[in-house]
């Protein structure tokens, strides 16, 4: 069987590593992978939004199932096209994956599907928003309409703040064609929950609760980031607000999606927001999220092959999905800068091998790239490193154990991942 992982980032490096687990023994591809991914699967050198490029690899390597990470390429129709090929992919197709390559899409279907979040307004005409800016109460949320890398969300403090958002958006276009429409957003305080689930377009499986850490400093201060660590399970997704979400967010989704002749099948990724015990969607993502797999999939006790193919074959009412009762933290090592600019080709010393890794610790990469017999650095987020124990407080401290060992010139992370959890 051959399987190929579509990215290369650290989400794309725990599927490889989860898929290398499988009793069937697949024969993997990443396109285009990472350094740390080359060691489990065969790195092609294909771009992640080359689609064209991706079908005809698959087609001529005769490759059973391909498995997209990212957003781009789903948003792109990566989906439809393996399909027309008669190529099996995991994810959804480019309508489906509208829910997060269009935040205002999103917020339309919601509202059809009466799933609880924000009370928001878009805007095409950047007079129009800014007028509404001035009736609205601040803190307020602005958001580019499309896929913006995780950076066109602002929240801003006060009128001048709004108003420089919007027109960075709209009028100078900092976020390209994602930004020249905006959403407007009232601000939910709360804390944030991650659930996804596995989805076959209409029986939803959910995933255990994560919760992932944005903001570069500890304490939750400074920059947003694309997720500076996470961990699982997020003991505030309790197992009745865990049936909540299922019933009250991600099934009327699925079902909506169906309705509207774009059924979702793949990853539905749901970012809440707990309000008095209440779940707020924030966001749906349209694939698995990252630093979420990196903590959830490891929990899988079932073959990832199994899941993958019925997902596909609209078959995962049929298979029973079982998750470990262990507790994962996973801590990002970032490049100096980060999320600011920074420098790439730094080398990294100190990375464990399989051999020195644990049965309860993993490090997957995220940007790296090999030069000669060095590892360097490649991105903003270089590296995930994962604990594992019986414990939230026993996998932080192994995570953090692995994390002092490993170097590189500039490296950051913060020192309390989890840390909500393990407040006394």
């Amino acid at each position: 069987m051959k399987i190929l992982v579509v990215g290369s980032g650290g989400r794309e490096h725990a599927m490889v590593w989860k898929l290398a687990q499988s009793p069937r023994q697949p024969v993997l591809y990443c396109a285009p992978g990472n350094a740390g991914i080359a060691s489990l699967a065969n790195c092609i050198p294909i771009k992640s939004d080359d689609i064209a490029g991706l079908k005809n690899f698959a087609l001529q390597e005769k490759i059973d199932v391909t498995v997209i990470g990212p957003e781009a390429p789903l948003a792109l129709g990566i989906v439809d096209e393996f399909r027309k090929a008669r190529l099996k992919v995991f994810g959804p197709t480019r309508n489906a994956a509208r829910l997060e390559a269009s935040k205002v899409f999103s917020k339309e279907v919601m509202a059809q599907a009466k799933i609880r979040t924000a009370h928001a307004k878009s805007f095409e005409k950047i007079k129009d928003a800014l007028a509404y800016i001035e009736q609205q109460t601040l803190p307020v949320v602005i958001k580019a309409d499309g896929l913006a890398q995780g950076k066109g969300v602002i929240i801003a403090t006060t009128q001048n703040q709004a108003k420089q958002a919007i027109i960075d958006s709209m009028e100078k276009a900092v976020f390209g064609q994602a930004g020249k429409q905006v959403l407007i957003e009232q601000f939910l305080d709360g804390e944030e929950l991650t659930i996804m689930a596995f989805t076959d377009g209409k029986t939803v499986v959910p995933m255990p609760p994560a919760q992932d850490h944005k903001r570069v400093g500890n304490g939750d201060t400074g920059l947003n980031t694309g997720g500076m660590g996470a961990y699982c399970p997020a003991p505030l997704g309790t197992t009745e607000i865990q049936d909540q979400v299922r019933r009250e967010v991600l099934q009327p989704m699925v079902d909506a999606m169906a309705r509207l002749g774009s059924p979702f099948q793949g990853v539905l990724y749901a970012g809440l927001m707990m309000m008095d015990g209440t779940p707020y969607v924030l966001e749906f993502n349209a694939r698995m999220g990252d630093p979420e797999t990196q903590v959830v999939l490891p929990l899988l006790k079932n073959d990832f092959v199994d899941v993958l193919e019925a997902v596909i074959e609209h078959r995962l009412d049929q298979l029973p999905v079982e998750w470990h009762s262990d507790a994962t933290v996973c801590v990002v090592m970032a490049s100096g800068g980060y999320p600011g600019t920074y420098q790439q080709g730094i080398p990294l010393s100190g990375l464990p091998t399989a051999t020195t890794l644990s049965d309860s610790s993993m490090v997957f990469h995220a940007g790296t790239v090999q030069r000669g017999k060095e590892i360097v650095t490649a991105g903003g987020r270089v590296l995930g490193v994962l604990g594992r124990g019986r414990t939230l407080l026993e996998a932080q401290g192994e995570a953090y154990r692995v994390v002092k060992t490993i170097s590189f010139e500039g490296c950051h992370f913060r020192t309390d991942i989890a840390r909500r959890a393990l407040k006394t």
